[in-house]
């Protein structure tokens, strides 16, 4: 095999599949509770532009390792006959349904596939696990051992990672321990670097992929800003209009006006991050959590503000880098005329007036109309904290998916202590706050402000966002 291929392999209900689904990317890979879901080998190549850089086998689990080892070792002469053992136990119960799973699991390795061995941290070592790993061994195709540490972490349970690393060192050359929900990207590819130690053959071919994968993950965290931007630039400068007629209630008009408004704003939140799910390979996310309605919360509630906006010192020094705050609310005036409040103001006025005027939501004008009627418009959003709010909102979803892996099957989880991520460096925020002062001027956003924006995104996702406020 020129191409490297994984036979992932163990006891029943160690996380196997989970291992698959991870480090293929690849949700639609059955993980259940329940031993005995993959009954069959299924194969998963991971791809990147239609190129495949390795394949993932998900096999059976272990049923019958000491009866089928003793018939092994019982046609093996020497141990020159050993392999040839192997093969012709499979050749033999092929159709033997006590031996389903063995023939399953062996037959992939035995046509040339490199064998992970998977193993559950949180379990003792056993009989029944020598017996496994004597015929892997009696295989003699390369092979590392994975100590799968998730119940450990998760819940708590018993540790017998070093035992298992006693056993297995015996057997494997390479033994790695690996959290399958915990393991971020870098960890990902420190696993496959691993894999390429296995055969020489394969090094070349896996430093390649990973070469791949990382300009890959760049080109996601690219597309990702750019999504990000976009919706900034929609949400700053949306404007929805309705004509009056002579019996419309002007209030009902813009009560009615306002949430429309709203929900528009909201209708884009939440189609930016159905797009970076997307992009990431995660289509069928769940977010149900109480925690997570912290994000899919009304972004005008009190609450949000709070969470995800500026601080009062930062919002009133964002603002006079701004000079004059742009908006506040336009009082309806009639006949087609209107009150800007603190337009012209200095930078220390545009400070403060960044500050009183930051729960404000909309500039709401009634303009007159050339033909004589009346127009009610609510928009562009004028409030100096708004685009910061939606900005920390969505770095904190893009963090969360970039690092969720693929064997999570349960909503979308969201840690306590992340919420109060800002924008806590100044020099950054002041690097925001130009583009976002000129987002306010404009009617629609242009090309080179769209990118501008995106690529300080993009800045973002390379550093570290700090979730502490800076000591201005």
């Amino acid at each position: 095999m020129t191409l490297p291929v994984f036979a992932i392999v163990g006891h029943p209900n160690k996380g196997k599949s989970s291992i698959v689904s991870t480090l293929s990317e690849d949700e639609s890979v059955a993980i259940s509770p329940v031993p005995g879901t993959t009954i069959n080998n299924r194969h998963y190549p991971l791809a990147v532009d239609d190129a495949i850089l390795y394949e993932l086998i998900d096999t059976p689990g272990f049923q019958r390792a000491r009866a089928a080892f003793e018939w092994m070792r019982n046609h093996a002469a020497s141990a020159m006959d050993r392999a040839d053992s192997v093969r012709r136990f499979i050749e033999v119960h092929r159709d033997d349904p006590h031996f389903a799973a063995e023939c399953q699991l062996l037959t992939p390795i035995m046509a040339g596939a490199g064998i992970l061995y998977v193993v559950d941290g949180s379990r003792p070592f056993g009989e029944d696990y020598e017996a496994e790993m004597e015929i892997l061994r009696w295989t003699g195709q390369a092979s590392m051992a994975l100590i799968n540490m998730i119940l450990i972490n998760m819940i708590g349970e018993s540790d017998y990672s070093e035992d298992w690393r006693k056993a297995l060192g015996q057997y494997f050359r390479i033994v790695r321990v690996f959290d399958v929900m915990e393991a971020d990207f870098n960890r990902r590819l420190q696993l496959l670097s691993a894999f390429g130690e296995l055969r020489e053959e394969w090094r070349a071919p896996l430093e390649k992929a990973i070469q791949i994968l990382r300009e890959e993950q760049a080109r996601r965290q690219a597309l990702t800003a750019r999504v990000i931007a976009e919706m900034l630039v929609g949400m700053m400068t949306h404007v929805n209009r309705q004509m009056l007629s002579m019996n419309d209630a002007t209030d009902a008009v813009r009560e009615s006006l306002l949430e429309n408004y709203k929900h528009d704003l909201i209708r884009m939140e939440q189609a930016c991050r159905d797009e970076v799910e997307r992009i990431y390979h995660h289509k069928h996310l769940q977010r149900q959590e109480p925690l997570v309605k912290l994000l899919d919360e009304d972004m005008f509630s009190r609450q949000s503000w709070v969470l995800f906006g500026l601080t009062r010192k930062q919002l009133i020094a964002t603002g006079a880098i701004g000079g004059a705050a742009a908006g506040g609310v336009i009082d309806l005036v009639a006949h087609g005329t209107s009150l800007l409040l603190g337009s012209g103001l200095g930078a220390l006025a545009g400070g403060v007036s960044a500050w009183l005027t930051s729960d404000r939501i909309a500039n709401i004008n009634v303009l007159g109309h050339p033909l004589g009627g009346k127009e009610i418009s609510i928009g562009p959003m004028p409030n100096i904290n708004f685009p910061y709010v939606v900005l920390g909102r969505a770095l904190l979803h893009h963090r969360i998916v970039e690092e969720r892996t693929h064997a999570h099957r349960g909503p979308l989880a969201i840690d306590p202590q992340s919420l109060n991520w800002q924008l806590s460096d100044v020099n950054t925020r002041r690097r925001f706050e130009k583009i976002f002062s000129k987002l306010r001027k404009q009617e629609t956003g242009s090309a080179d402000l769209l990118t501008s924006l995106a690529a300080l995104i993009e800045d973002q996702f390379k550093g570290t966002l700090k979730t502490e406020s800076d000591s201005e």
